[in-house]
């Protein structure tokens, strides 16, 4: 097949293709869009950037548009399922690119949002549905979702989702399925284990593997520096001193690195965002969407990123941290050189990571060409990164409040005794010179240096450890912690009567003062 119009494409989608640009299809999309449109199973493997997305959706759309099925009620004809949220929101907006021209209705679900507004999109029944597997068990869990009548199952980075992450949700889901349906897997990279239990799924599937399994993007040129780790960050801001780094996607191995990057970026004047786990939907969305129009032009990222981001504009990837799953490798720098263009991946590797690079370079099967220092920059010694480390470690941390030696809003700085009052001081009857519980007035200190001992109060207030006076001269520390009840030690932050001496006592006139309702 040279064009689309060669497949027999219903004219909706032909048009929609047209209106986008699309005339000759990928490598992987003329060997699956025939079969896709017959009804077999498929298994597709091909790069990332090479169009699979469209390989399924465009014969989907195709069958639907042939047969006007009406969608059940909280129901759906077609179920997708992708391993991330911006994933799932790409699928989607590419369902309603190719079927603009079509009477069809789509939806997309995930998690971090609110779940009522996808409810009441559900409620009429959709005709395709993209989600991710957890949201989509909690809306059928709500009984708003059910999968009786869906006609055909999409598994998009199939090697991710018949993983372990989520087979079991995946397990949950296809027992909820029609036994008789069409399924199609899809994915850049797919491991003999993962292959031989997506066997189970399909149906004499027709089996498609336009390049070899976990091969990377031709149009990737590729570069390992070795950097000890304490100078990675300063090896980064170098490298995006070059205006050639237009827009540039960092990929690091754990969300907390992510934000460490993001604040060495910022201190060097970059703009940058990070996107992980941690983040909330909409904090994913403004710095995806941020990254996307050119207003930020560094992304640094977890590995969620590595599967649904689809930017043309990449024109760099930078491997911060070398990932220890040798195929998110393949998906990483498949970030950049997308639709026919070029573009640079250029992996940090310290000491520690180079069991990591000798794995990625046996899945690969090619040797990743090592790379000098750029021009001009002259690394930090190892005692020098441990410094600056160090120093970072011990400035303060931010205050909840923003206040400088405030503890979770209470002021006096942490001061002994205060509370929620003035520095210092504790809100407690008998303080402050109001007149206590016994009806006395609290005075100062006496002119011989001895605490006044005020009535009502002569062995509460004394600590109980040992070797001072109080209620329990002579115990040990340890003896407060046995109780869990609180019984022996006072109530903190609660206002206590002033004619007890034991703990036992405090504890019921707390209660007394303030019943069950």
């Amino acid at each position: 097949m040279t064009q689309f119009i060669d497949f027999g494409l219903s004219q909706p989608v032909l048009k929609a293709l047209e209106e986008v640009g699309y005339t000759t299809p990928t490598p992987i999309q003329a060997q699956t869009i025939a079969p896709a449109m017959e009804g077999r199973d498929i298994c597709g493997i091909a790069q990332t950037g090479t169009g699979k997305t469209a390989a399924f959706a465009l014969p989907i759309l195709h069958r639907l548009s042939l047969k006007r099925t009406r969608a059940p009620r909280r129901g759906c004809r077609v179920l997708v399922l992708s391993p991330t949220r911006e994933l799932a929101n790409q699928i989607a907006e590419n369902f309603s690119e190719y079927g603009r021209h079509l009477p069809l209705t789509s939806t997309v679900v995930f998690g971090g949002v609110t779940i009522s507004r996808q409810e009441r999109a559900l409620a009429n029944g959709v005709d395709i549905l993209v989600a991710t597997p957890g949201r989509l068990i909690d809306l059928i869990e709500r009984r708003s979702l059910t999968l009786e009548g869906v006609e055909i199952l999409v598994l998009d980075e199939a090697d991710q989702m018949l993983d372990l992450g989520f087979i079991h949700a995946l397990k949950r889901i296809v027992k909820m399925l029609p036994p008789v349906r069409q399924s199609l897997f899809f994915s850049a990279t797919m491991p003999k284990n993962i292959a031989g239990l997506a066997e189970q799924y399909l149906r004499d599937p027709v089996q498609v593997a336009v390049t070899p399994v976990a091969t990377t993007a031709e149009r990737v040129e590729q570069q390992v520096i070795f950097v000890h780790t304490g100078a990675k960050q300063a090896l980064l801001n170098h490298i995006l001193r070059d205006p050639d780094y237009e827009r540039v996607l960092v990929f690091t191995r754990t969300k907390h690195g992510a934000d460490r990057v993001v604040r060495g970026l910022e201190k060097a004047g970059v703009n940058a965002s990070a996107i992980h786990g941690n983040k909330s939907q909409p904090q994913r969305e403004r710095a995806l969407a941020a990254f996307k129009d050119g207003s930020c032009r560094v992304l640094v990222a977890t590995d969620i990123a590595a599967r649904g981001i689809d930017v043309e504009a990449v024109s760099h990837v930078v491997n911060y941290d070398l990932p220890n799953v040798p195929e998110s490798y393949v998906h990483r720098i498949g970030r950049t050189a997308r639709a026919g263009k070029a573009g640079l991946a250029v992996s940090f590797c310290n000491d520690e990571e180079k069991a990591y690079l000798r794995d990625i370079e046996r899945t690969t099967r090619q040797k990743v060409p090592v790379g000098a220092f750029p021009e001009g920059f002259n690394p930090p010694s190892r005692q020098e990164a441990v410094e600056t480390a160090a120093d970072e470690a011990r400035r303060p941390p931010r205050q909840p409040h923003g206040r400088p030696g405030q503890r979770q809003g209470r002021p006096g700085g942490g001061a002994p005794g205060g509370r929620n009052g003035r520095p210092g001081q504790r809100q407690e009857p008998g303080r402050q010179g109001r007149p206590d519980a016994g009806g006395q007035q609290a005075r100062g200190p006496r002119p011989d240096g001895r605490q006044d001992q005020r009535p009502g109060r002569s062995g509460e207030r004394q600590d109980q450890r040992s070797g001072r006076p109080g209620g329990h001269q002579g115990q040990q520390r340890t003896d407060n912690r046995n109780d869990r009840r609180g019984e022996g030690r006072p109530q903190q932050g609660r206002p206590r009567p002033a004619g007890g001496g034991g703990g036992e006592g405090r504890n019921i006139g707390w209660l007394e003062r303030a019943p069950r309702s």
